[in-house]
């Protein structure tokens, strides 16, 4: 199972570059955009596969 390791100002942060991703994708007509998912989903599961190879919580209350 995964570890929680993103916190919840990093969820926000990622929530927001997500979006403004998406947002420029749409008005750029590009398939770029489409890379703002990722950010979200990390957001969405509390979850960033670097930070679990690194190492790295910034989710306070993880263990």
């Amino acid at each position: 199972m995964m570890n929680e390791n993103v916190g919840s100002m990093d969820q926000y942060i990622r929530y927001l570059i997500g979006v403004v991703i998406l947002i420029a994708g749409v008005a750029y007509q590009s398939i770029w955009g489409l890379i703002g998912i990722v950010p979200i989903i990390t957001a969405l599961l509390s979850w960033c596969p670097p930070y679990a190879l690194l190492g790295i919580k910034t989710n306070k209350s993880a263990d």
